[in-house]
């Protein structure tokens, strides 16, 4: 317990520090959102400066830091300067579909990579596992742009997957089951370029703690007592392997997501990738830094799961603090 809460302290004084960083670098990044007002001849000098004073953004940097803090605690995130709108409900309408992109591909991935690597570990130096590596390399050498464009361009010339977007027209109003199975359906081109993304990673982490767990001396004892090889795998071996395996999970769901917000660009998913590009361009201040910490949220999160695991399947870890 003790862990856990020491592993939340410091989850909280990261995002302080990933929230204060990120205030730091837009100020200092040139130009705001109201420069391109100053160019409009309609729009007169005094109402872009009220337009200022309205937003707070001729108050120092602390003063607007300390509010910004406020509006957390009311659970605003700031106001957005484009959408005229708090930030907060803004984002959860497109984090909601990136979450549901980034859930499913880590579902998919760890349930190709873990047999897999598992198998791949267990023909370790034969002509699976080096077809494995050859695989993995290609992959991890590829891209994560080209393999989105590559089956956005296989969706446009096939017409088998839907080409962008998150429901058809035709599915709309017309049920629940029929609108989930659509929006299933143009699910599965974003998943499998985020499954291909992700399992070159997975598949050699799991290839190398499995291999490194079948050296162990308790699973050679278990094989010299002549106990099945798939026991052996599944017993004794991939216990030994399954701490590393359960804090790399906790970091895949959090890679997912930040690897998600460029394909979601790429392939028109409306999540918070094309949310945070239009803000990013339009210079609005509060929605990206209601992006940028979502998505630390979203990892920090992810490492306290991995953690919380880790208390339940380790007892090393449940008595660190009585040692």
């Amino acid at each position: 317990m003790k862990y856990l809460v020491l592993r939340i302290l410091q989850s909280g004084c990261l995002l302080v520090g990933v929230s204060l960083l990120s205030f730091i670098f837009l100020e200092l990044s040139p130009g705001s959102f109201f420069d391109e007002m100053k160019l409009n001849p309609q729009i007169s000098s005094e109402t872009v400066a009220q337009l200022r004073r309205q937003y707070g953004m001729d108050q120092p940097f602390a003063v607007r830091y300390i509010h910004w803090v406020k509006s957390v605690a009311h659970g605003e995130l700031g106001y957005s300067f484009a959408y005229n709108a708090p930030v907060a409900p803004l984002l959860w309408s497109r984090a909601r579909n990136t979450l549901l992109l980034a859930g499913s591909s880590t579902l998919v991935a760890w349930l190709i990579a873990l047999p897999w690597g598992i198998h791949s570990a267990e023909k370790h130096g034969k002509w699976f596992d080096a077809s494995s590596s050859l695989l993995t390399s290609i992959l991890l050498a590829t891209p994560d742009i080209m393999l989105a464009l590559g089956l956005l361009l296989f969706a446009v010339r096939t017409r088998l997957l839907p080409a962008g977007g998150i429901i058809s027209l035709a599915a709309e109003g017309r049920g629940r089951w029929v609108e989930t199975e659509d929006i299933g359906i143009h699910l599965l081109g974003p998943v499998i370029v985020l499954t291909l993304i992700s399992l070159p990673t997975l598949l050699r982490h799991i290839r190398a703690a499995m291999i490194e767990a079948l050296a162990a001396p308790c699973v050679r004892a278990a094989h010299a007592h002549g106990i099945g090889r798939s026991r052996i795998l599944l017993r004794h071996a991939f216990p030994v392997a399954m701490n590393p395996l359960i804090s790399l999970f906790g970091l895949s769901l959090g890679s997912l997501l930040s690897a998600s917000l460029l394909i979601e660009v790429v392939m028109s998913w409306p999540g918070l990738g094309p949310l945070l590009l239009e803000s990013i361009l339009a210079r609005d201040v509060y929605v990206i830094i209601g992006a940028v910490m979502f998505a630390s949220l979203t990892l920090i999160s992810g490492m306290l799961l991995g953690d919380i695991l880790l208390i339940g399947t380790d007892p090393r870890i449940r008595t660190e603090g009585l040692l």
